[in-house]
């Protein structure tokens, strides 16, 4: 190792992907939601807060549905790709990704869903069907540009309760990422990684699809047979 390389480790992967096929099916979608939300006899009328099982891949049967889920797997495969190009001991023929739970969150009235992690998988994702466009939603007296945003929480982030903050350490002071929702934009995120969603309130109801998902060799074992290594 060169005595003055500098090392830059454990950084954090995300993915960000936009949906050229959005504008047209998302409205379909829109309803979908709507229909499943009022006929749920568990579903309380009028709370600002609901979310589905996260069974969707056995209860929906629609063309647009399908198409969706084809856009969500494929980003998450574009995602896992690069995020491994130098992990993997050499180049997979192709990857199985098993989608071990779906599901739609449909929120207004200033609910939110608390800081949270996502288990029994390695990747999750949150696709942005519906919400207020940029300008309404970030004027909201209250909540400003914060309205309705995913915010992740950086590794280190449970660190500076009690850490000595100097200039020295500038770089860790930047502890989590606002990630502001946009109707057709899908963010794929390690599952383990701390997020939560911001309150919101708007004029439409803020409508998400969330998924978690386990990436495996297509054939083989799983199994890397690396070391660690500088």
């Amino acid at each position: 190792m060169p005595p003055q390389a500098l090392i830059q480790n454990w950084c954090t992967p995300m993915g960000v992907h936009h949906w050229a096929q959005a504008k047209d099916i998302n409205p379909t979608l829109v309803r979908v939601f709507q229909s499943m939300r009022a006929t749920d006899p568990s579903a309380r009328a009028g709370a600002p807060f609901y979310a589905s099982r996260d069974d969707l891949l056995q209860r929906v049967r629609l063309s647009e549905w399908e198409q969706l889920i084809g856009f969500l797997v494929d980003g998450l495969r574009q995602t896992v790709v690069l995020a491994n190009q130098t992990a993997w001991p050499e180049a997979k023929p192709g990857l199985q990704i098993a989608l071990r739970g779906i599901w739609f969150q449909i929120s207004n009235q200033g609910s939110h869903h608390d800081i949270h992690t996502h288990g029994n998988c390695s990747w999750s994702g949150v696709y942005c069907v519906q919400v207020d466009a940029p300008d309404p939603r970030e004027a909201h007296g209250a909540f400003g540009t914060t309205n309705g945003i995913t915010r992740f929480y950086g590794p280190h982030f449970n660190q500076l309760g009690g850490a000595h903050m100097d200039f020295g350490n500038a770089y860790l002071q930047s502890a989590h990422l606002d990630v502001a929702p946009v109707p057709g934009q899908l963010v794929v995120f390690p599952a383990w990684l701390p997020h939560q969603a911001l309150p919101y309130q708007g004029e439409a109801d803020r409508i998400i699809v969330s998924f978690n998902a386990s990436v495996h060799a297509a054939s083989g074992s799983d199994q890397l047979h690396a070391y660690d290594r500088v």
